[in-house]
């Protein structure tokens, strides 16, 4: 697990020098904290004899081979060099391999086996790595540079191309200490930003700064620079399988991912909430250990966001090593680091917790498991419930137009999480709209109407005419033909998993040099998980079906049946309370750097409806105090 930079030049005024590289590498040094290294040929000369510079920079955290395997790393004639975040979980069966065909092999590591399978079939090489990465390949014999993402995003990988030259970066942060690329904020990822609370890729909050989509690699050379997809993840087709069938395979390919992911040079733990997806994780990482597994858990001193309860009770009954951390959020003292760690606007609140467990998490050990994925592959968010519960109302009569239905959407919001009131009234407010629509309402942060009304006269001619809802509409057409709630849970892995969750977790960890794998995000996990037919994952309004068919034995039952809590904080009670002062003093001062896109009026009806109690603007209010501590660290 690392972090990785570097360039390639056609002009000579756009040349990387080695101090250059060196302030991009080492600004992501919290990514590797073990070694860095840089390299450099700015001298070098396509076939014609033109100009094509390259420098790497490489931060490692080291995690198999510790001594070895150092980066970046070249092949066996120096002709190729790679630098690569993440981990392959196949090396060992590829080493296998590549050395019956006759490579020779200078580490112990997972990292060199990419690089010769490169060797040996190019590009095609992606699609045989079952891990999460992010790759680039310097490749002096074709005179290109390849860049590739992991299926799922796991690991983050950004880019520019501006002036005859490629930037990239396993971070925002690398990029921008190039002169010329994040300069410009882009408009319509501000608009994105409020609709989701991330900003989608492949866009970033820069004009002419882009992600690397997930599933996808990028060739720079004398033709140019393109990005094609390797990954041809399709969840338009379901596949008859029987019942037994289905949970024998569940149980074959998860097992497996977890034991492929147990393999590490460095101390080992596991994540545990409590939940049914890291209580299962747990259980099946135990049976790859001969000790103890060393399980970790955050809880904070308000009830309806401590689940450690039952995490201790599942630590009990496998007989773990549990570690119980319990935390006063102070968000306020830990905002301006969040900000500057995302790079950019990101509004996922549960990124608090995630942080403090990762910080705490990695006294102890430098590899963790976590249970992420389990809500997408197999139906276990309520919006899925909500979505089946919908259409079948839809169906039966216009509830949307009955009497009294505005006198509830009236009723003042609870500061409780899960209000009965508050998730009432978000599910009458989507229920008339077409299903595609009808998920957006529920996933997105600030309503299309909210947002046209807050926005400036100004503000708004800079959009674009494509609205953000797109992005969830080009995912959602992937699996035409499928059930609701198929088609939003391989939505969701297209587009919230990749985009918030992965995002979320790796940057919060890395903060603080801790590798965590994910196992239910093994390809084959989520390609089967894909396929299967919805009733046995979801049924009368309860998801995780086949989890639980599966796995039951091996995790105390209630915690299949007990409702689910998420990761959060008491956002709400927060802007009331300790942000009261912090709010006032920024982003309803009178210098408010979101005054560029936002009525100042609009903001303070937005902040007094909450502090009033009228409303529940908790989540709105948390975005808008992210946009405006990021607008002021890139203002400074």
């Amino acid at each position: 697990m690392c972090g990785i930079t570097g360039s390639v030049w056609m002009r000579e005024d756009q040349r990387v020098d080695d101090t250059l590289i060196g302030r991009m590498t080492d600004v992501v040094s919290h990514r590797g904290p073990d070694d860095a290294q840089i390299w450099t040929d700015p001298d070098h000369r396509d076939a014609r004899g033109n100009p094509m510079g390259v420098a790497l920079g490489f931060r490692r955290l080291s995690i198999i081979d510790v001594e070895g395997a150092r980066q970046p790393m070249p092949n066996e004639d120096g002709r190729v060099r790679m630098v690569f975040n993440g981990e392959i979980y196949n090396y060992l069966d590829l080493r296998r391999r590549l050395e019956g065909a006759g490579h020779r092999f200078a580490t112990q590591g997972d990292g060199e086996s990419i690089l010769h399978l490169y060797e040996d079939i190019g590009t095609d090489c992606f699609s045989q790595l079952n891990g999460m990465f992010a790759i680039a390949i310097w490749d002096a014999t074709k005179n290109r540079l390849v860049l590739a993402r992991d299926r799922i995003g796991q690991k983050p990988l950004h880019y520019a191309f501006k002036n005859g030259r490629l930037v990239f970066g396993s971070e925002l942060k690398s990029l921008a200490c190039v002169p010329g690329i994040c300069e410009e904020i882009e408009p319509a990822a501000i608009d994105e930003f409020l609709t989701y609370q991330y900003i989608p890729h492949p866009g970033t909050i820069w004009k002419g700064v882009h992600k690397l989509p997930p599933g996808h690699f990028a060739v720079l050379d004398s033709q140019g620079f393109r990005v094609e997809r390797y990954w041809n993840y399709d969840p338009s087709v379901e596949v008859e399988i029987s019942h037994g069938d289905a949970v024998d395979r569940l149980r074959e390919l998860l097992s497996d991912s977890v034991r492929l992911r147990m393999r590490s040079d460095v101390p080992l733990g596991s994540f545990l909430s409590g939940g049914i997806d890291s209580s299962l994780i747990t259980a099946l990482a135990g049976d790859h250990t001969d000790k103890p597994l060393r399980t970790f858990s955050i809880g904070f001193p308000i009830a309806d966001f401590d689940e450690t309860t039952f995490a201790a009770q599942v630590a009990e009954h496998l007989k773990t090593d549990h570690t119980r951390f319990e935390v006063t959020p102070d968000a306020i003292g830990i905002l301006e680091k969040l900000v500057w760690h995302y790079d950019e606007p990101f509004g996922d609140s549960s990124a608090v917790p995630t942080w403090y467990l990762s910080e705490l998490t990695r006294q102890s050990v430098t590899v963790a498991l976590s249970g992420d994925g389990g809500d997408e592959l197999f139906a276990g968010y309520e919006r899925y419930r909500a979505l089946w519960l919908s259409q079948k109302i839809q169906r039966m009569f216009p509830i949307h137009a009955m009497p009294g239905i505005g006198l509830i959407q009236k009723l003042p919001d609870s500061n409780r999480r899960r209000s009965l009131i508050r998730r009432g009234k978000r599910f009458l407010e989507a229920i008339g709209q077409p299903a595609v629509r009808r998920y957006l309402n529920w996933l997105q942060i600030f309503p299309e109407s909210l947002r046209a009304s807050m926005y400036t006269d100004e503000f708004v001619g800079q959009l674009p005419d494509e609205d953000p809802f797109a992005f969830l509409e080009s995912v959602w057409d992937r699996s035409e033909g499928r059930d609701l709630v198929t088609r939003a849970s391989s939505s969701d892995v297209l587009s919230y998993l990749p985009c918030d969750l992965m995002t979320k977790v790796d940057i919060a960890s890395m903060a603080h040099g801790l590798e965590v794998r994910q196992p239910m995000l093994d390809y084959r996990v989520v390609e089967f998980a894909a396929t299967l037919p919805v009733r046995y994952k979801f049924r009368g309004r309860r998801g995780k079906l086949l989890l639980q068919d599966a796995f039951g034995d091996r995790i105390p039952p209630n915690i299949f049946t007990r409702p689910k809590m998420g990761f959060g904080i008491p956002i709400g009670s927060w802007f009331r309370n300790e942000f009261r002062p912090l709010v006032h003093d920024t982003m309803m001062a009178k210098d408010a750097c979101i005054h560029r896109f936002f009525r100042p009026e609009s903001i303070e009806e937005l902040v007094t409806a909450h502090e009033s109690g009228e409303q529940n603007h908790g989540y709105r209010l948390w975005n808008l105090l992210i946009l405006e501590t990021w607008m002021r660290s890139v203002t400074r």
